[in-house]
């Protein structure tokens, strides 16, 4: 299942790698692609992830989750 999320503050390749990195980690996650341009986030998973553990990765990675 893919998902896409809204990520503010990233700037550069190191922020994809923060914020991939992060979001990666989480269970059941299988891939994750980050468009730096538009601040789109794609992330697939084996089942839906709960919505306060990718704010909480996004928030260790040091970005802000838009609207969810």
């Amino acid at each position: 299942m893919d998902t896409t999320y809204q990520v503010r503050g990233m700037t550069c390749g190191h922020c994809v790698n923060a914020v991939s990195t992060e979001l990666s980690a989480l269970p059941g996650v299988t891939d994750v692609q980050v468009d730096l341009a538009t601040g789109r986030v794609t992330v697939t998973s084996r089942e839906p992830l709960d919505a306060g553990a990718v704010r909480a990765a996004v928030d260790e990675a040091g970005y802000d989750l838009a609207g969810a």
